[in-house]
Protein backbone atom coordinates (compact mmCIF):
# COMPACT_ATOMS: atom_id res chain seq x y z
CA UNK A 1 0.00 0.00 0.00
CA UNK A 2 2.67 2.44 0.75
CA UNK A 3 4.60 1.64 -2.59
CA UNK A 4 1.49 2.36 -4.04
CA UNK A 5 1.22 5.53 -2.33
CA UNK A 6 4.53 6.57 -3.07
CA UNK A 7 4.17 6.65 -6.96
CA UNK A 8 0.85 7.76 -7.14
CA UNK A 9 1.66 11.23 -8.16
CA UNK A 10 5.13 10.78 -9.83
CA UNK A 11 7.41 7.66 -11.13
CA UNK A 12 9.80 6.55 -8.64
CA UNK A 13 12.39 4.00 -8.76
CA UNK A 14 13.19 0.92 -6.86
CA UNK A 15 15.99 2.84 -5.19
CA UNK A 16 13.99 5.56 -4.10
CA UNK A 17 11.31 3.05 -2.77
CA UNK A 18 13.69 1.46 -0.82
CA UNK A 19 15.24 4.59 0.74
CA UNK A 20 12.02 6.07 1.84
CA UNK A 21 10.51 2.28 3.17
CA UNK A 22 14.28 1.28 5.02
CA UNK A 23 14.16 -1.97 3.01
CA UNK A 24 16.52 -3.75 1.07
CA UNK A 25 16.59 -2.84 -2.64
CA UNK A 26 16.39 -6.63 -3.54
CA UNK A 27 13.27 -7.27 -1.36
CA UNK A 28 11.68 -4.31 -2.70
CA UNK A 29 12.13 -4.94 -6.03
CA UNK A 30 10.06 -8.30 -5.46
CA UNK A 31 7.31 -6.25 -4.14
CA UNK A 32 7.41 -4.04 -6.99
CA UNK A 33 7.78 -6.82 -9.57
CA UNK A 34 4.19 -8.50 -8.05
CA UNK A 35 2.99 -5.14 -7.88
CA UNK A 36 3.23 -4.76 -11.62
CA UNK A 37 2.57 -8.46 -12.28
CA UNK A 38 -1.06 -7.59 -10.86
CA UNK A 39 -1.43 -4.11 -12.84
CA UNK A 40 -1.14 -1.78 -9.52
CA UNK A 41 1.70 -0.23 -10.69
CA UNK A 42 3.35 0.26 -14.25
CA UNK A 43 6.79 0.88 -15.50
CA UNK A 44 7.79 4.03 -17.36
CA UNK A 45 10.48 3.93 -19.90
CA UNK A 46 13.52 2.67 -18.43
CA UNK A 47 16.22 5.85 -17.77
CA UNK A 48 20.37 6.51 -16.57
CA UNK A 49 20.00 7.57 -13.19
CA UNK A 50 22.98 9.94 -11.19
CA UNK A 51 25.90 7.32 -11.22
CA UNK A 52 24.90 6.21 -14.88
CA UNK A 53 23.27 2.97 -13.63
CA UNK A 54 20.13 2.30 -15.46
CA UNK A 55 17.20 2.52 -13.57
CA UNK A 56 13.15 2.15 -14.10
CA UNK A 57 10.69 4.35 -12.65
CA UNK A 58 6.99 3.04 -11.72
CA UNK A 59 3.96 5.08 -11.61
CA UNK A 60 0.41 3.82 -9.18
CA UNK A 61 -2.23 3.13 -11.81
CA UNK A 62 -5.01 4.14 -9.88
CA UNK A 63 -6.93 0.48 -9.89
CA UNK A 64 -6.42 -0.34 -6.93
CA UNK A 65 -9.25 2.34 -5.72
CA UNK A 66 -11.78 -0.05 -7.18
CA UNK A 67 -9.94 -3.28 -6.59
CA UNK A 68 -11.70 -5.17 -3.76
CA UNK A 69 -9.56 -6.89 -1.38
CA UNK A 70 -11.15 -8.89 1.53
CA UNK A 71 -9.59 -8.56 5.00
CA UNK A 72 -7.53 -5.00 3.33
CA UNK A 73 -8.99 -2.86 6.95
CA UNK A 74 -6.40 -3.82 8.95
CA UNK A 75 -3.84 -3.36 6.13
CA UNK A 76 -4.90 0.16 5.91
CA UNK A 77 -5.18 0.65 9.34
CA UNK A 78 -1.46 -0.11 9.50
CA UNK A 79 -0.13 1.98 6.31
CA UNK A 80 -2.36 4.71 8.01
CA UNK A 81 -0.38 4.69 11.06
CA UNK A 82 2.94 4.19 9.41
CA UNK A 83 2.63 6.92 7.58
CA UNK A 84 1.59 9.46 10.15
CA UNK A 85 4.69 8.44 11.96
CA UNK A 86 6.98 11.21 13.30
CA UNK A 87 4.60 13.63 11.88
CA UNK A 88 3.64 16.20 14.52
CA UNK A 89 0.13 16.01 16.19
CA UNK A 90 -0.97 19.52 14.83
CA UNK A 91 -0.34 18.23 10.91
CA UNK A 92 -3.01 15.83 11.24
CA UNK A 93 -6.55 16.43 11.39
CA UNK A 94 -8.71 13.99 12.37
CA UNK A 95 -12.56 14.07 12.46
CA UNK A 96 -14.93 11.63 14.85
CA UNK A 97 -18.40 11.58 15.18
CA UNK A 98 -20.57 9.47 17.05
CA UNK A 99 -24.05 8.68 15.80
CA UNK A 100 -26.67 6.42 16.50
CA UNK A 101 -28.33 5.49 13.08
CA UNK A 102 -31.13 2.79 11.21
CA UNK A 103 -29.17 0.44 8.70
CA UNK A 104 -30.89 2.45 6.02
CA UNK A 105 -29.18 5.53 7.14
CA UNK A 106 -25.89 4.44 8.03
CA UNK A 107 -25.74 2.37 4.01
CA UNK A 108 -26.72 5.98 2.98
CA UNK A 109 -23.83 8.06 5.22
CA UNK A 110 -21.36 5.12 3.67
CA UNK A 111 -22.58 5.49 0.03
CA UNK A 112 -22.09 9.25 0.20
CA UNK A 113 -19.11 9.40 1.90
CA UNK A 114 -17.38 6.63 -0.53
CA UNK A 115 -19.43 8.86 -3.92
CA UNK A 116 -17.37 11.69 -2.18
CA UNK A 117 -13.94 10.12 -2.80
CA UNK A 118 -14.44 8.27 -5.14
CA UNK A 119 -15.44 11.77 -6.96
CA UNK A 120 -11.76 12.65 -5.97
CA UNK A 121 -10.27 9.04 -6.93
CA UNK A 122 -10.94 9.75 -10.19
CA UNK A 123 -10.21 13.35 -10.82
CA UNK A 124 -6.71 14.70 -12.40
CA UNK A 125 -4.23 15.49 -9.56
CA UNK A 126 -3.76 19.42 -9.66
CA UNK A 127 -0.37 20.20 -10.98
CA UNK A 128 0.33 22.68 -8.47
CA UNK A 129 -1.26 21.33 -5.72
CA UNK A 130 0.46 18.97 -2.39
CA UNK A 131 0.11 15.30 -1.63
CA UNK A 132 -2.01 13.96 1.22
CA UNK A 133 -3.67 11.10 2.23
CA UNK A 134 -7.03 10.57 3.76
CA UNK A 135 -8.40 7.72 5.90
CA UNK A 136 -12.35 7.08 6.33
CA UNK A 137 -13.39 4.70 9.31
CA UNK A 138 -16.90 3.04 10.26
CA UNK A 139 -17.28 1.00 12.92
CA UNK A 140 -19.49 -0.30 15.34
CA UNK A 141 -19.61 0.82 19.09
CA UNK A 142 -18.54 -2.03 21.19
CA UNK A 143 -18.13 -1.88 25.11
CA UNK A 144 -14.75 -2.92 26.17
CA UNK A 145 -16.49 -5.87 27.75
CA UNK A 146 -17.67 -7.28 24.86
CA UNK A 147 -14.62 -6.84 22.93
CA UNK A 148 -13.06 -9.25 25.33
CA UNK A 149 -10.87 -6.25 26.81
CA UNK A 150 -11.00 -6.12 30.50
CA UNK A 151 -11.78 -2.80 32.20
Amino acid sequence: MRILRLCLHEPRTNREFADELGLNPGTMLHHVRTLVDTGLLRADEARRGARGAREVPYLATRVSWNTSVEGISPILIDTFLQEIEGLPADEIRVMRLGLKLTDARRDELIGRVHALFQEYASAEADVDGSPLSLLFAEHPDVPRAERGIPE
